[in-house]
Order: structure tokens, then sequence, then C-alpha cells
């Protein structure tokens, strides 16, 4: 049984081919302002040669989270794209098969189109798995014609 949260407003399952390939749910319920969260169950399938959860994977999640993150500060539904200009990860613990994950952003400044944004990845006991910085950059509407 599944221990992501069920279906509902403000979670979003299945938006990207990243999102469908590891099985993350975005959880955009903090509204404008707020902060997003990526919930995750690590199966076999996202670990590493040592058994434990790939650092990409965890990277994945944290940017996916902060992104999710600074697009409430401009829109509600959290899908306002914005890009990785850059994010540092750093990795504290490991996480293993069949905990659940929750990543979670967290704007630190910026202005109206670049953005600082920290990120927190925990295991359901409380464990911090790594945490992260970035900045990221509202996507230009006339980038967007023709999408």
């Amino acid at each position: 049984m599944s221990r992501l949260p069920p279906d509902g407003p403000g979670l979003i399952r299945g938006e990207t081919g990243t999102q469908r390939l590891l099985g993350y749910v975005l959880d955009v319920r903090g509204g404008q302002g707020g902060s997003a969260r990526c919930h995750m169950e690590i199966t076999d399938d996202h670990t590493n040669r040592h058994g434990v959860l790939h650092g990409g994977i965890t990277t994945s999640i944290l940017d996916n989270a902060m992104g999710a993150t600074a697009s409430l500060t401009v829109d509600g539904s959290g899908t306002a794209p914005f890009l990785t200009v850059s994010m540092t990860v750093n990795f504290m613990a490991p996480a293993h098969s069949g905990q659940l994950l929750i990543a979670t952003g967290r704007k630190t400044g910026g202005g109206r189109s670049t953005l600082f944004v920290e990120g927190d990845l925990e295991a359901d006991d409380g464990t911090r798995i790594a945490t992260a910085s970035g900045v990221f950059r509202k996507v230009p509407t006339h980038r967007l014609e023709g999408r």
C-alpha cells in the first residue's frame, strides 16, 4: 500500500516524464508564496550499487521541490516555469528502499525573475538525507510562445 498522499487539489502526479519515471508526487498545497514538497517512496529501482538512494535521484527530487517553490512565488498552481541556474547539494545520510522521502523547498531571497531557494530532503523517520541551495530563473513569457 502506498504511503504517498492521496489524490486531491494541489497534488500533481505524472505531469512530466521525470515525475512518471521516478514516481514522486508534487505537493503545491502551500499555495502562492508557500513551499512546495515532493513525496517519494524509495524502491530498489532508485538505489545505486551500494543499495542506497542514488545521488542523482536525490538531486532531482530536491530540484523539483525547489523549482516548484520558486513557481509558487508567482502562481498559486505551482506550474509557472522556472529554470535551475545553479544548485549545490550536500549529502548527509543514506536513504534505503522502503523509506518515504519528503523534499521541501523554501525561498530565501531574490527579485522578480531570479530567486534563491533552499531545500531539505528528509526520510519519514526524521533523518535529514540531504540539503540544497539553488538559483532559479523565471522563464520569460516570450520564450513560452509556441510550446
